[in-house]
């Protein structure tokens, strides 16, 4: 016998209270009358016998009250042995791993083998269910007492593309056992990959009436792959194009494999990496020979491992001619537009070409043919041509405003009608100026600026914009970056100027990459994700954006919409690996490049102990009855202190009738 709070045994010190009680209680006499004690000899009475104990039985109740008191305290427990995986559950429920890892070797075919093992001698009276284990779980069945349903199911399952989850697994168990209320018997049979597992350990947690019995079927197999891909995803010069590929090494010990970069079937480059032992190496490929359009590209490692279908990371170029950027300045200086396309031109993966054009002689037609148009310091624009960028705005169109000198002379912002207040002077003498104070990360416009660190901002022009969010604030709290949305489209404006004047904003390494994210962001071809895996969403339309036809081509080349998913949805689920060309009504056109979660490459299992603590049992248990789906014994504590307290209210109510008989008043 053990205690689970041992400490709680001080409390038999306690046994002292009744014997001292016992031992030292005041003789009493009963004072009897007499006529004289003249008489009598005076003598000294001994106390022996007043100090013997009296009320045995009474003093042994209560001894035993305050030993059976601290004894429940303690929690007293003896172990016990009992069937686990053996007795009559409500349900028994076979979940089946079907996610990429079980392409390894042969795992899918000895998970299926262990399944069947468990419909053998299938009692007519037993309930039982089939489940697949992805990314999601999926009821293959539904409660069946038909062994021949169940085995249908099992035999049906392959390995598909998705990612397995341990803890969405637990949180359907959990969810399960509380519709029932009844004992339900869970065998999982899983490669048991420790990239599935949550990262809190409580997410595992199992309902107190649900037993696990996992069944291994994997191992720590070596598996190399192309990890990721960074490639641009539109240019407009091969020479200049440059893919980094990244290959990873699991499990597996120090190797020399070959990178290959091939588009549309067509190999471009090899190279060779040396791949230390579950280490990375990464090649770089520069230029690319692809023709104008959409194009198909991977990059394949030559693997020869037991998962050959992730030796591929599959990617898309599209080659076009560069987008026009107009580029509205007053003409009397340059140095806006020298250093906006200077730093156009520098960006890592420029695809845009610039048309300035002054002010005064900038013309009313054709903006559409421009990806968005910028308007420097502009004091006066003709009133038809402000008119038509105002369509061309409310269109879809996207406008970049930069203010100066020459816009403050205007009572309004151009285009937008917004309210200039005044202008913020600083002088350099004296470092004077002002600094970024706060900024909207999540903008596209602030990504990979370093949050324009040290940038001096000497004049500022302070506009009225209460509906405008505002992406960047000075120190002052006053914006110098905001977005306003005009119908469907974007209007930037910068309350400073771009020719080093204003700020020396154009000095500084954070503004090649503020030109290059604005004018992704304004054209519409931002990169909102690196890749995409399976299972992961693609924005078909921005919130707001009219409505417009959206066809989609899945990897098989059907169509992965319905007529009315293709006119309302505005995310789709990549729910297979390959391409998806996304065909808009406006004519833009896009090719998805999905691959499998590279996390599904790592084919290291879980450690021992976090298995047997998920199933709940002590690592010396019959793990060969467990795996095969027989009862086996383990020992397991059973708590003794609800007998302890039954004992101490008897004890108890004894204790009061014998002190109601020896200390009641005589009469």
């Amino acid at each position: 016998m053990g205690f689970l709070a041992p400490w709680f045994l001080a409390g038999l010190a306690a046994i002292g209270l009744p014997l001292w009680v016992h031992l030292l209680r005041r003789h009493k006499s009963e004072p009897l009358p007499f006529s004289s004690l003249m008489f009598f000899e005076k003598r000294t009475q001994s106390s022996i016998k007043h100090r013997r104990l009296q009320h045995l039985l009474l003093l042994a109740a209560r001894l035993a009250m305050i030993i059976l008191l601290a004894l429940a305290f303690a929690s007293p427990y003896i172990m016990k042995k009992v069937t686990a995986g053996g007795g009559e559950a409500a349900l028994r429920i076979i979940a089946i791993d079907d996610s990429f890892s079980m392409r390894a070797g042969n795992r899918m075919e000895r998970a299926k083998a262990e399944a069947r093992a468990l419909l053998n001698n299938w009692r007519p009276a037993q309930q039982g269910q089939v489940i697949a284990l992805s990314r999601q779980v999926r009821l293959l069945t539904q409660p069946t007492n038909s062994a021949e349903e169940l085995r249908a199911a099992i035999d049906s399952l392959t390995p598909g593309d998705g990612r397995s989850s341990y803890g969405e697994f637990a949180r359907a168990l959990r969810a399960t056992a509380e519709s029932l209320k009844k004992p339900i018997e869970v065998h999982l049979i899983s490669d048991m990959q420790k990239s599935s597992r949550p990262p809190s350990f409580a997410d595992l947690r199992l309902d107190a009436n649900t037993t696990l019995t996992i069944h291994d079927v994997g191992s720590a197999t070596p598996n190399w792959t192309v990890e990721s891909v960074n490639a641009p995803r539109r240019f407009s010069d091969p020479k200049r194009v440059r893919i980094f590929a990244t290959a990873a090494a699991f499990a597996a010990p120090a190797a020399t494999k070959q990178i290959t970069v091939a588009c549309n079937g067509k190999t471009v480059a090899t190279k060779s990496v040396n791949i230390p032992a579950n280490g990375r190496a990464s090649a770089e490929f520069l230029g690319v020979e692809a023709p104008h359009g959409l194009n198909r590209c991977e990059a394949r490692i030559d693997g020869a491992d037991a998962l050959p279908q992730d030796d591929a990371h599959l990617f898309s170029l599209e080659r076009s001619d560069p987008r026009r950027i107009l580029f509205v300045h007053e003409g009397r200086s340059q140095r806006d537009l020298l250093y906006y396309r200077s730093a156009i031109e520098s960006s890592s993966e420029s695809n845009f070409a610039i048309e300035p054009v002054a002010a005064d002689a900038a013309s009313n037609a054709g903006l559409d043919k421009f990806a968005f148009v910028v308007l420097s310091d502009v004091a006066q624009l003709s009133a038809s041509l402000e008119e038509n960028l105002r369509k061309y705005v409310r269109n879809g169109g996207s406008l970049l405003i930069a203010l100066g000198p020459s816009a403050a002379a205007r009572s309004t912002v151009p285009v937008l009608g917004l309210k200039i207040n005044s202008s913020a002077y600083a002088s350099r003498a004296g470092e004077r100026f002002q600094l970024l104070g706060a900024g909207d990360d999540t903008h596209a416009a602030l990504r990979n600026t370093n949050r324009w660190e040290n940038v001096k901002f000497y004049q500022t022009i302070r506009v009225d914009a209460p509906e405008a969010r505002i992406v960047a604030r000075l120190a002052d709290q006053s914006p110098v970056l905001l977005e306003q949305r005009s119908g469907e489209g974007r209007v930037l404006v910068f309350t400073s100027t771009f020719d080093n004047i204003a700020n020396d904003f154009p000095l500084h390494p954070s503004f090649i990459p503020f030109v290059e994210q604005t004018a992704r962001y304004l054209s519409g071809y931002e990169d909102t994700t690196a890749g995409y895996t399976v299972a992961s969403t693609f924005e078909l339309r921005r919130e707001g954006a009219q409505a417009e036809a959206v066809e989609v081509l899945g990897p098989d080349g059907a169509r992965a919409l319905t007529l009315q998913e293709a006119a309302r949805a505005k995310t789709l689920t990549l729910d297979n690996p390959g391409y998806y060309e996304v065909r808009r009504g406006s004519g833009r056109n896009e090719l998805v490049a999905v691959n499998i979660d590279r996390r599904e490459s790592d084919l290291e299992p879980l450690p021992k102990e976090s298995v047997e603590l998920w199933q709940g049992r002590r690592p010396d248990a019959d793990v060969q009855s467990a795996a095969a789906g027989r009862p086996f014994e383990e020992q397991k504590p059973e708590n003794l202190w609800w007998w302890f307290v039954l004992a101490l209210a008897v004890v108890a109510l004894a204790e009061s009738v014998l002190a109601s008989r020896y200390l009641g008043m005589r009469t």
